[in-house]
């Protein structure tokens, strides 16, 4: 996994955006994809909120993804097997970068069709732990036409991010807004911070 690790922060710092296709191996990525498809169908998925802890409300015109927090404590093998694979990558960071992650949260993100992430950033005005933002897709046969897209904002230009399957996207929590486009299908990711002191 070094390679695809020196690719994603090769890319962040030529672009302040990270991109690598194959952060997750297709199998990983299809046992995460069930994993989540069964929490739907187990109607264990939140509406997400906006804020944090005592200010986390429910907006429903700035945001429409349902979620789960993937914690060590539920033992289940797909989630500890993406877990061990950010452990790795932390461990990397912090050994080529010095970048001092402390530590992480992520969650499982579906957007049924029709839902979307209006412009915001992750870092919390009121806490500023969350240093970095990565995204790791789930979706098999992704088109275009399927809407979707992460759309991240360099001033005044666009990048555009199609959520295809295993790819891997990682950025500064403070520094770039992005929202995500209307979904036209089911949209499935991981998403997740990673936190200094």
């Amino acid at each position: 996994m070094q390679s695809v690790f020196e690719q994603l922060v090769d890319s962040f710092l030529e672009g302040r955006v990270g991109i690598v296709e194959n952060f997750l191996e297709p199998d990983l990525a299809a046992r995460l994809r069930r994993n989540l498809l069964d929490l739907r169908e187990e109607n264990r998925l939140r509406d997400a909120g906006v804020g944090s802890n005592a200010r986390l409300v429910e907006d429903k015109k700035r945001r429409r993804d349902k979620i789960f927090w993937l914690d060590r404590k539920h033992e289940n093998p797909h989630e500890n097997d993406f877990l061990d694979l950010v452990d790795d990558y932390v461990s990397f960071l912090n050994r080529t970068c010095y970048a001092g992650i402390a530590g992480y949260e992520f969650h499982y993100a579906l957007y049924e069709p029709g839902a979307f992430y209006k412009r915001h950033l992750d870092q919390f005005k009121d806490n500023k732990r969350r240093a970095y933002t990565m995204i790791t897709y789930l979706n098999e046969d992704w088109a275009e036409d399927h809407g979707g897209q992460l759309c991240v904002y360099h001033g005044e230009k666009e990048q555009h991010i199609a959520p295809t399957n295993g790819k891997c996207v990682f950025f500064k929590s403070s520094e770039l807004e992005h929202e995500v486009l209307v979904s036209h299908q089911p949209r499935l990711s991981i998403t997740g911070w990673f936190k200094t002191h």
